[in-house]
């Protein structure tokens, strides 16, 4: 297997390697694990695999999740099928800054994202470094930032524009989770920023260290906190990919951001992903 870095800060390049043998190699598998922990995204060309095999391969990282919004294949639980058709020329969500389901209590530890169809142009998926991120903050922000703690929250983004019954019916299956705005990467212990798209409000923030008066919780709290987002967006952070049939990315979700760039035409562009369980965030 080669390893080819894509950018200074995030990203690498794997070659003469099959998904499917890391699937049943143990000492494979432990060298691509290793190298996602270092470069935070994986990619990969030409990797013929069968849904069985894309799902027995991000399975070595740990059980598979759902979706409660995005249906998955009937034969593979756990492998998301995020199809997007000229049928539905509005449907543009994904076009957001954000880490996978942040708004669960236990967000996944990262993804296993195959092409299956995609446009001739465009269409491509952008991450970015999130420990890199908090590393390159300002210690005054650092300092700032570091007892906080956040809301994320799945009603007010994939549920936004369901009837009202519907969305307070997801929010009561998913409550609005709460994290550290600063998380302790649980395997390498770097800091990471962990705010994103997902993010609605800081829950602790509203203290006499913080709020003389109300414009400076109002005001000051979301300024901080579109700052904080939007450290993503920086391109000294990021790594771009273009997908062609049959390209994989794998990802740490708990050091990342990604962006599916939404600006091709109304066409086919179909992904399955598989989503590994994570950890609670404390």
């Amino acid at each position: 297997m080669r390893i080819e870095p894509l950018t200074c800060a995030i990203g690498a390049e794997l070659s003469d390697v099959s998904l499917a043998d890391a699937a049943r190699d143990e000492a494979l598998f432990a060298e691509i694990r290793r190298a996602l922990l270092k470069y935070k995204v994986l990619f990969l060309r030409d990797q013929k695999i069968t849904r069985a095999e894309h799902v027995a391969f991000a399975r070595r990282f740990g059980n598979l999740e759902d979706h409660p919004v995005v249906g998955s294949d009937p034969e593979h639980p756990g492998l998301v099928q995020i199809y997007k058709s000229p049928d539905h020329p509005n449907d543009r969500y994904e076009n957001s800054w954000h880490s996978d389901a942040s708004w669960r209590e236990a967000p996944p530890l990262g993804c296993v994202l195959r092409c299956v169809e995609c446009p001739p142009v465009g269409g491509d998926t952008m991450w970015a470094n999130m420990a890199l991120a908090y590393e390159n903050l300002p210690q005054q922000i650092k300092d700032l930032i570091a007892p906080l703690r956040a809301r994320h929250s799945i009603e007010c983004t994939f549920g936004a524009a369901m009837p009202i019954e519907q969305r307070l019916a997801l929010k009561e299956r998913f409550p609005d989770a709460e994290h550290p705005v600063v998380r302790t990467h649980p395997e390498t212990g770097e800091k990471v920023l962990y705010v994103n798209g997902f993010t609605t409000h800081f829950t602790n923030y509203h203290t006499p260290a913080n709020v003389r008066v109300g414009q400076d919780f109002t005001q000051g709290s979301s300024s901080l906190l579109q700052y904080l987002i939007s450290q993503a967006a920086i391109p000294e952070y990021q790594v771009r990919w273009r997908w062609q049939p049959n390209s994989v990315a794998i990802w740490d979700n708990r050091a990342t951001q990604h962006y599916a760039v939404m600006d091709y035409p109304p066409c086919h562009r179909k992904m399955e992903r598989a989503g590994i369980m994570g950890d609670r965030t404390f």
